[in-house]
């Protein structure tokens, strides 16, 4: 799962899969969801996102990570393994 934020949008994309999407929907104002060629869900797509979400941080619970990945704007990129 990766997090994509466009600042010049305001729109954060959280891609779900690899594969290509076929289909969107959208749910609510400014919020798609993309499927993939068999109907499942593969990215979800917001608009206006500072709007409607805290971008300031990133909580994950009960997720089974084994690894970390963190990018920013400034090309330092960081890792951390977990368990």
């Amino acid at each position: 799962m990766k997090f994509h934020y466009y600042a010049d949008t305001d729109t954060l994309y959280i891609d779900l899969s690899e594969k290509d999407s076929a289909d969107s929907l959208e749910v609510a104002p400014g919020v798609v969801l993309d499927f993939d060629a068999e109907g499942n869900l593969v990215g979800i797509d917001i608009d206006r996102a500072s709007a409607l979400i805290d971008l300031s941080r990133l909580e994950a619970e009960g997720l089974p990570l084994g690894r970390i990945l963190l990018t920013g704007p400034s090309s330092n990129i960081s890792t951390a393994r977990v368990g």
